[in-house]
Formats: structure tokens, sequence, C-alpha cells
């Protein structure tokens, strides 16, 4: 096998960082993430304009995340040996087309278009991001390089709903998706001016996915991979119910204790790689038993509202370092395979947010308030346990 093959020129090649690059990807997958969720703050215009209702025009949202997932497990075998600068190039594009059919949709069925194509840049550039980052910084910058992309997702999470809320008051929905494929078109100028030639996987270095999942550790990280964002996504969908009623907070409370949540997840995203630097194996068995201590702390004590903004912001900084960590794992321990370990990475942890978020609710409601928590809880431990027994993290090249 020529796994340490791959990573050795890869060291050498590089001996400096190409920053310009690294931004410009962190600044296509804002624009993706930030594009994504607009909806959900234009869900009312969208379908008072279109004619359908709200819960269908939610729809938009789900079609996206449904091909993205998709879109992340074949993206590696359609795109085969295309140079990935074009790649990017042709999301890129994607997404500015995406936003120029929704904007000018006048059916449902233009609008599930214009998302689906969305979802296919999305998944794609999902399942390539952790490789493309790979090869643009030498290896000891790995960490701090997916540090810079995931701020940015953190970034757009925290600003997308309330920006395309605030935009479609003053301009409407349709202009915001005009305004967000200008932002388009300047991710297509950014990749073209900063992205250097990055040739694709010659066949006889591509191995299919199963062989992948036999090697030494990979299984139970993919399976650790699925517990951490399940037992996210199992408490976090529902923290307005927990927080409301629980800890007995208003709409402007939550309001803030999901501010807070954000601010600290961008912190936490900011210096993870100071903590990875130090053992990445390390981080991903304690961030989730941190996790599993905050679950315990709010099904305990989370009457108080202290308690549950403290908790609040400790979920957010913690959780911040699982997915800087996981990619970590795949460039160092799966980096002759990074694209494919990309794709299937993706696709468990869309697996893992719905799976999460449908037996939360199903908890929520046959098994009261505090079972989504629980469960959540629990799957964290199980991570943590997992994580420190099998999952085996390389050292950098």
């Amino acid at each position: 096998m020529s796994h340490s093959n791959e990573t050795k020129p890869h060291a050498r090649d590089l001996a400096r960082p190409n920053w310009s690059a690294v931004f410009a990807v962190a600044f296509c997958v804002a624009c993706l993430i930030t594009v994504e969720f607009l909806p959900v703050s234009l869900l009312t215009p969208m379908a008072l304009d279109l004619g359908i209702s709200e819960g269908m025009a939610g729809q938009s949202v789900t079609t996206t995340a449904f091909v993205a997932m998709f879109s992340s497990l074949f993206i590696t075998s359609v795109i085969g040996k295309t140079d990935r600068r074009y790649v990017v190039i042709l999301f890129s594009l994607l997404l500015t087309f995406s936003c120029l059919l929704v904007s000018f949709a006048d059916s449902f069925t233009l609008l599930l278009l214009g998302r689906a194509c969305l979802g296919l840049a999305l998944g794609g550039f999902w399942a390539i991001s952790a490789s493309l980052t790979m090869r643009l910084v030498p290896m000891r910058v790995v960490p701090k390089a997916l540090s810079i992309i995931f701020g940015a997702v953190s970034i757009a999470l925290v600003i997308a709903a309330p920006l395309g809320s605030f935009l479609g008051g003053l301009i409407g929905w349709r202009n915001v998706f005009n305004g967000a494929a200008v932002m388009g078109v300047l991710c297509t100028l950014w990749v073209l001016k900063a992205l250097p030639s990055l040739p694709g996987e010659s066949a006889s270095q591509q191995q299919n996915m199963f062989g992948l999942l036999k090697r030494p550790g990979v299984m139970a990280g993919m399976c650790a991979i699925f517990m951490a964002f399940a037992g996210q996504f199992a408490f976090f969908t529902y923290i307005r119910p927990v927080y409301m009623t629980l800890a007995g907070f208003d709409v402007d409370g939550l309001t803030l204790v999901l501010l807070s949540f954000g601010i600290a997840s961008f912190i936490g995203t900011s210096l993870s790689s100071v903590l990875l630097k130090r053992s990445v194996k390390a981080a991903l068995a304690i961030a989730p038993l941190v996790l599993t201590a905050c679950a315990v702390a709010l099904v305990l004590w989370g009457e108080s509202k202290i308690i549950a903004s403290t908790v609040a912001i400790i979920w957010g900084f913690a959780f911040a370092l699982i997915p800087v960590g996981w990619s970590t794992w795949i460039t160092r321990s799966l980096s002759d395979q990074a694209e494919k370990a990309g794709s299937i990475q993706v696709a468990v942890i869309q697996l893992a947010n719905t799976c999460g978020a449908a037996v939360g609710g199903i908890a929520l409601d046959h098994l009261g308030l505090l079972s989504p928590l629980v469960l959540s809880g629990i799957l964290m431990l199980f991570t943590g346990l997992l994580v420190a027994a099998k999952v085996k993290v390389n050292s950098p090249a």
C-alpha cells in the first residue's frame, strides 16, 4: 500500500502555505452555508409570493440537504482526474446559477430546482474541502487552515438568518438572492485568481469506499463522527423548548443564549488549531466527554438561568473542536484518500444530523423535556470512549 508515499511529497513540495487560496476556499464555504440557510428567515415572504404554504417553502432547505448528501457521496467518482481548480470554479458558478434561479422563480418547481443546484455544489464542495486544504498548506499547519475554513462556517451560521431577515425587509427576498448571486461571482473571481492547478487522482490511486472503511480505526472513526453529530442535533434542534420551558428564558433571552453559543463556537473554532497541535486524539476524546458533563449539568440544575447560559457557552466552545478535529484526522490518517474519506464523512454527518433530530423529537414527544439531553449526553459519552479505545491518528508528516 502506498499510504505514506503520498504524504511525504506533500510535506516537501509545500514549503510555504498558500493562505490566499485557503481564504478563497473559506469564502466559498461561507457563501454556500449562508445561501443554504437564507430561506429560513425568508419563508413567509417566499411562501406568499409563490402562493405556497410556509411548510412547502421550508422544503427548499430540505431539498438542498438531501441533494448535498448524495452529491458528497458520488462527487469524487464523477470528477475523477479533473483539475480541482476547475471543479471549485464549477461549484461557485453553480452557487451563482442557483441564486439566480431562486430569485427569478415563479413556481415551486423552479424554486426546488434552484435549491437542488445549491445542494450539488454544497455537498461536492464539502466532500473535497479537507483534501483541498491539505494540498494548499504544509501538513504542520493543516489544523490552522481547517480552523479558518470552519471559522467561516461559524460566522455564516451566526449571520445567515438575521442578515436574510433584515435585508428581506429592506429590499425583498428576491433581491436578497440576487445579492447572494453577486457573492457567487466574487467567489468565482477569487478562486480564479488564488487557487493553483490541483490535478485529480489517477484511477490507480483511488480506493473504493468499502476498502477504505476496512482500514484499522476508520470504521470506528466514522461511527464516532455519527454519534457526535447525532448527539449534537438531538440536543441543539430542541434547544428552544428545553431552554424556554426548563430554564424559563423568554424569546429575547433565548436569542442572547444562541448568540453567546455562536460566539463561543467561533472562538472555539479559532483556537482549535492550538489545541489540536498538542493532540488530535485527546481533543476528539475529551470534547465529547465535556459535552456529556454539560448534558448532566443541564439535567440536574437546568432550572438555573446562570447554569443553563454557562452550559450553552461551554457547549459552543467544546463542540467547535469536533468538526475541525475530524477533518484533521482525515488529512493525517487518510491523507492518500482524503477526498474519498471526506465524502464519506460529509454523508455520515448529514445522516447523523437527520437521525439525531428525528430521534430527539420522538424522545421529546414521548419521554419528556429532558430526554433529548439524556440522549445527547449518552451519545457523547460513547463517542469519547470509542475515540479513546479505537481511533488511530497519525502524527503529522
